[in-house]
């Protein structure tokens, strides 16, 4: 039988050494993260009584011109109360434009002399400005959403996808816009 190695032993007590400070670095560096869920219960900042849910019910948002613009109003209207409609008190208005641009997606030559699009794409663009109960900017920001539709050849069908690609449009821009003000909040809230 052979005695071990006193040169490979005091090597591998080094590596272990090292896996084991290893081992604690890496879990000071993690312990130092925090997550925490946008929409939790939990308040906004530290010196702060309301949650980001309570934040966002406290939003009123400013009437719009368009069907389109009142599409994304009123999903956001919806979200941000969890369907209890707009605050009596608000803390917060939200200016909000809303812009659409259409275009053909695709132009398919169905016969020899006829080329005619197919497919459609509906971009919603959203700028807004959040402003607290004093009237001081909060956040700027703008987001935009594509939705694609088949064009058919009746008049009708065609202008009514089009309005369809709307509205799953305005819904997917709402939902992107709660999101982003949500996070705006946040950062107003770390600031305060």
């Amino acid at each position: 039988m052979s005695l071990p190695d006193p040169v490979k032993s005091e090597a591998a007590r080094l590596r272990g050494r090292l896996a084991v400070c290893g081992m604690v670095a890496a879990l000071a560096l993690v312990s130092a993260c925090t997550v925490r869920p946008l929409y939790s219960s939990q308040a906004l900042a530290p010196g702060s009584q309301l949650s980001a849910s309570a934040e966002l019910a406290s939003i009123s948002i400013k009437p719009v011109n368009t069907r389109y613009a009142q599409q994304v109003r009123n999903n956001l209207i919806f979200a941000f109360g969890q369907g209890s409609g707009e605050p009596a008190s608000p803390a917060y208005t939200l200016d909000l434009g809303v812009t659409e641009l259409v275009e053909s997606a695709a132009i398919v030559q169905v016969q020899t002399e006829e080329d005619e699009p197919t497919a459609g794409t509906v971009t919603l663009t959203a700028n807004y400005v959040l402003r607290d109960a004093t009237g001081t900017v909060i956040a700027v920001g703008k987001r935009s959403i594509p939705s694609s539709f088949d064009r058919p050849r009746q008049e009708y069908a065609a202008y009514r996808a089009q309005i369809d690609a709307e509205n799953r449009a305005a819904r997917e821009l709402a939902d992107l816009l709660r999101l982003s003000i949500a996070q705006d909040l946040v950062k107003h809230g770390k600031k305060a």
